[in-house]
């Protein structure tokens, strides 16, 4: 599926073997964002720029990696290559390329000593284009989903991507699922349709023993939004999440969502509100996607 927002690449590095890998979004000039982190046990690197009182409102890429914490490396490869191609902030000692990093726990899935790092991220960025790989690729190679009921319950996620219009405005969501709630189940919500919730697991010996967790992505439009209303963006992102994922949001996982805006299309503040409408579809759609 091309990426329906103009000027936006992406690109990725898989170890099928290993189960893990790394996408990197790459973004025009001029694209602003925002994020938020909802999940208990984030992994994230440079998340603080993106909050609206920060100086610096431009994003140059995301990228998103398995292997935990040690995946965060994969961004230093991104920031290396759009060094040399003379991308980023201005400042006197030459461009500072914007990259924010987001990682998902894989470690569980196949070799934990193999993690994507600097070459690795270099590689999914040189091999970015408009038209992305998805399913078990990139940062999804690894993904799980279902784990809150123990490993025997897991079914394979992955990248998802997926897309909400209308008129000329246009929301993009590409995520990374590795939740450890269940997907699309419509069970879920008949669980607790009595007021009783019986289908919660027996617990395990520490919260994080056997499970893999943590669902990562963006979504992007075409309209042009200030970072205040990208952080608004990224919050109704979550609700999509929370629509897709059952439970979502647990200490387990690390759910970080950014909204990025590439300006292409003025939008007045009417508009804002379909945005975000817009984003929750999309990011439904790109969970369901995954899977």
């Amino acid at each position: 599926m091309r990426f329906p927002i103009d000027g936006v690449r992406v690109g990725h590095w898989t170890d099928a073997s290993s189960r893990t890998g790394c996408t990197v979004l790459l973004f025009p000039v001029g694209t602003v964002a925002s994020g938020e982190v909802r999940g208990g046990a984030p992994a994230t690197r440079e998340f603080d720029l993106l909050a609206p009182e920060r100086t610096v409102d431009r994003l140059d890429a995301l990228v998103l990696s398995g292997g935990s914490a040690f995946g965060l490396a994969a961004a230093d490869g991104v920031v290396g290559l759009l060094e040399e191609r003379g991308v980023g902030y201005p400042t006197g000692a030459g461009p500072v390329p914007i990259v924010v990093g987001l990682s998902l726990f894989d470690l569980l899935e196949g070799d934990p000593t193999v993690r994507p790092g600097p070459a690795e991220g270099r590689q999914a960025a040189e091999e970015a284009s408009d038209d992305p790989a998805i399913g078990p690729v990139g940062a999804g190679a690894g993904a799980t989903v279902g784990t809150w009921r123990g490993r025997d319950h897991a079914r394979p996620g992955g990248v998802g991507l997926a897309v909400a219009r209308r008129g000329d405005l246009v929301v993009a969501a590409l995520l990374a699922v590795n939740a450890a709630g269940d997907v699309g189940d419509p069970a879920q919500s008949a669980a607790v349709a009595d007021g009783v919730f019986a289908g919660w697991p027996e617990p395990e010996v520490g919260p994080l023993v056997g499970r893999s967790n943590t669902t990562i992505g963006a979504v992007v439009t075409n309209a042009r939004v200030s970072t205040h209303g990208c952080l608004l963006l990224a919050q109704s992102a979550h609700d999509g999440l929370a629509r897709a994922v059952f439970p979502s949001h647990t200490r387990m996982d690390g759910d970080a969502l950014v909204a990025a805006a590439t300006g292409d299309t003025a939008v007045d503040e009417g508009d804002l509100d379909v945005l975000r409408v817009l984003a929750v579809a999309a990011v439904e759609r790109a969970v369901l996607t995954s899977c």
